[in-house]
């Protein structure tokens, strides 16, 4: 994976934007992923893996009692891809990782985080449609037929009924694919979101890109460049009141509003601001 050392403001722009320009269909339209995190040394790791030990183990039965013990209407089919997405948005450990197709609501999420304005923070972008050439010819035939490079729930349904099924039809195959997650509340409409999905559980989103590095780069943002992208951002309205709607959202927003720089480095030393701030998992 490339690694490319951002100095400015005007320098994230052209390789965010970078290779957008479509000439057969005389467009804009940017080939690209993006996943912002605000300390550049966090991997890839989902959340299922964190778990640690086995994980894998635990996907099937984690899913079970989500859909166990959450109301059934919140979804708008009763399949894994729906139940999956629904629980990722939510925090619940899955193998998805949350991406988003706008630049600059991974820009917000690279510098979101005051108690991270100590270090660098990263974007990690993703040719997706380069992605979905390396997948297996059935998989391929999907997409065109669509006209599309990421799936949805409804076309995961046509692949496999469920996970398991999924799994057990890719065995020995190493790949991910993105699907966007149906339209579940604002937060994912106002996010872009999109989630990346492996082949199977133990499959490491890292250990992929190694074996396809000319599919992906990692944009280092100085922690000294933060505070401009951040007021920038905030100017443009990409902010927490929007990309979480709520009071949640807004006390963030005001509260981040607020705050003066010198002043950051108290507040990432205090736990008990941190939690109170904390708010839901981010979609990218």
């Amino acid at each position: 994976m490339q690694i490319v050392d951002v100095r400015s403001w005007e320098q994230l722009q052209t390789e965010l934007f970078k290779n957008a320009w479509n000439a057969r269909i005389r467009r804009h339209r940017s080939p690209y992923l993006f996943r912002g995190v605000g300390r550049a040394r966090f991997d890839t790791r989902t959340s299922l893996a964190r778990l640690g030990g086995e994980y894998w183990t635990l996907e099937a039965h984690l899913l079970r009692n989500f859909r166990k013990y959450a109301h059934r209407e919140v979804v708008p089919f009763d399949d894994d891809w729906n139940w999956i997405a629904l629980g990722q948005h939510h925090g619940l450990p899955t193998r998805l990782l949350d991406w988003t197709y706008s630049p600059y609501v991974a820009m917000h999420f690279a510098t979101s985080e005051l108690a991270h304005y100590d270090s660098d923070g990263a974007i990690i972008v993703v040719d997706f449609h380069a992605a979905a050439d390396q997948l297996p010819e059935h998989l391929r035939a999907i997409l065109s037929e669509t006209g599309s490079h990421v799936f949805t729930t409804e076309l995961l349904r046509r692949v496999a009924p469920s996970l398991k099924s999924f799994d057990d039809g890719h065995r020995d195959l190493d790949f991910v694919t993105f699907f966007e997650p149906p339209s579940l509340d604002e937060r994912i409409t106002n996010q872009y979101a999109v989630f990346s999905l492996p082949s199977n559980a133990r499959l490491s989103f890292s250990a992929w890109l190694e074996a396809h590095p000319v599919i992906a780069r990692k944009l280092i943002i100085r922690a000294d460049l933060k505070w401009e992208i951040r007021d920038k951002l905030d100017q443009a309205n990409i902010t927490e009141r929007v990309l979480f709607p709520g009071l949640d959202g807004l006390s963030r927003w005001l509260g981040r509003q607020y705050m003066k720089p010198e002043d950051v480095h108290l507040r990432a030393e205090d736990d008990t601001w941190s939690q109170q701030q904390e708010i839901p998992p981010t979609s990218a």
